[in-house]
Order: structure tokens, then sequence, then C-alpha cells
């Protein structure tokens, strides 16, 4: 049985230990607030009924939740484990230090990987002994529900250390997607980050209102894009393929990039969006908006999960 160690159990610690449990796999749970530890497996005790009424969960909850036990100490916590998930905090000096202790007390040839969603490895790893083992394996939150895994290696990290990655992210039933080189931001931000700079330009000339634009993304692309990425969606757009798309529309698209100048999110503007976002949610309805929305990725998890690839 694979073992692993997550290191962190605030949300994405937690989510993490769904991840790993749900598979099957043996979960030691550290954090450097020892009472955390606990509150980490009541939140996961309520999530898991849910997940299993979803059909997305094989075993019985209480067999899942068994499989996470506490650990008292980091050496406690990846004695005898494959595999090292850690969810400290997003400051440099932080993860230094727990990846300093974590190459310490880690058997040779189990992988730290880090959660982090934009601190590049080699900012936290160069100067350990075993830095060849380390990368970043960034979730999208929450992991349980999206199971895209980006896994980012370091300039000195070594190709068995992201292979293994990529055989245990593939043994929880994750997807994992390899980027070849650092990069800030990673890839799906830099995709988000993309969508995001010329949502807000529109929005700021006054061309679409902010409901409309999310009623362009989540009732236009974002249907696509639930089961196919852009290059999929543009190859079958066309007769001839993607390269018939290009040939038709590559005009087009070079216009249209020239006039794509990001504009200054400034406190205007974040104001102006952040005004329409609490027309359409009160602040006070964040946590019940949240609920439904893991209820919807639910459902569309378990919808694509019983369709054919």
């Amino acid at each position: 049985m694979t073992k692993v160690a997550v290191i962190g159990a605030g949300l994405i610690g937690r989510a993490w230990s769904i991840v790993f449990a749900r598979a099957g796999m043996e979960v030691a749970l550290w954090d450097k607030f020892p009472e955390t530890v606990p509150a980490a497996r009541d939140y996961i005790a309520d999530r898991l009924p849910e997940l299993r009424d979803a059909g997305l969960l094989a075993d019985a909850p209480d067999a899942v939740l068994a499989r996470i036990h506490p650990a008292a100490s980091i050496a406690e916590a990846v004695a005898g484990v494959d595999y090292v998930q850690e969810n400290g905090p997003e400051r440099i000096p932080e993860k230094q230090e727990l990846f300093a202790e974590l190459d310490r007390h880690a058997a040779p040839g189990v992988v730290l990987a880090s959660s982090t969603s934009g601190i590049p490895a080699s900012a936290f790893t160069e100067g350990l002994a075993g830095r060849a083992r380390c990368l970043v394996a960034h979730p999208v939150n929450p992991p349980y529900l999206i199971p895209l895994v980006e896994i980012c290696p370091a300039p000195w990290t070594e190709a068995w250390a992201v292979a293994r990655t990529r055989e245990i992210m593939t043994e929880a039933r994750q997807v994992p997607a390899t980027i070849n080189r650092e990069v800030q931001g990673f890839v799906l931000n830099r995709l988000q980050g993309a969508l995001l700079a010329e949502a807000f330009r529109l929005i700021d000339d006054g061309l679409i209102s902010p409901e409309d634009l999310d009623a362009t993304v989540k009732h236009g692309l974002g249907l696509r894009w639930s089961f196919m990425g852009p290059l999929e969606t543009i190859d079958l757009n066309a007769p001839g393929g993607l390269a018939d798309y290009c040939a038709r529309y590559g005009g087009l698209y070079a216009d249209l990039q020239k006039q794509m100048t990001p504009r200054a999110w400034d406190a205007e503007l974040i104001g102006k969006l952040d005004a329409a976002r609490r027309a359409e949610l009160p602040l006070n309805m964040q946590g019940v908006r949240q609920e439904w929305r893991d209820r919807r990725l639910m459902a569309l998890l378990a919808h694509k999960a019983a369709q054919p690839d």
C-alpha cells in the first residue's frame, strides 16, 4: 500500500488527505500547530459522506477516514512513506525551513513536493543535499474535486522525481501535467491570467457588462472547456482540423492580439468589478455560494467519470 505524508493540515492539506486516502493510500498528516490536525480530520469526516452521495467515493467514509493518521512530528510523518506533499505558508523562509527538515528525515528516493501556488521550487530547495528530488506539485482548489496537478521541477530536479510524481498522482486518480521548466505562475494561472486580462479590458472599455462577461464564459467557452482543451476545441471547429482552423482564422487572431493590451488593475477598475459582484452576491453569502460551487463540481466530476474519453 502506498504511504504518503501530508505536511500542513490547512485547507489544501485537508484536501490532499482526501485525495490520497480516497485512492486507498495511507496518509500521515502533520501540522506545526497540533490542534489543526484533529480539526482537519473533522472537516474531512464532514466532506466524505457528500463525496459518497455524489458517487465520488468508492469506499465507506469511515474506512477512508481511518487511512488518515495524525503524526506528532515531521520525522514521524515521513517515516516509511513513498511520497511527501508539503502545504506550508506561501513564504520562502518557511518553505526553506520545512524542506530542510523534510530532506533530513525522508528516506532517499522519496519525492518532496510542494503545493505552492506560485513560488518556484528553486527558491527554497537550492541548498539542500537532496534537492534533486524536490519539485512543485501544484493542485487546483479543491483538488478532490478538480483533478489537475501541475508538476514543475527546479533546474536540478532529476527526471525520476518527475516520473515518480506522475505515477503517484495517477494512482491517486489525479491528472498530472508536467511543466518542462520553471515559469512564474506555472501554466494554469498564466492561462487564467490571459483570460482575466482581456475580460477586465473589455469591461473597462464598456464593451460588455460583468454579468454578461461571466455568462459568455460559463454558457459558452466553459461548456466546451469542461471536456476539451483549447487545442482540441479548434481542431474540431474546422473541417481540416487545427491547421485548417489557423488558416481560416489566423489573421483575425493576429489582429485581436494587437488589440489585447492588458489594463492596469487599479483601484477604480477593481472597485467597479467588485461592486458588480457584490450586487450579484453579498459578501456574507460567499460561504453559501462556495458550498453551491462544490456541489456543482461534484455533479460535474461524477458525470465526467461516467463518460467515455
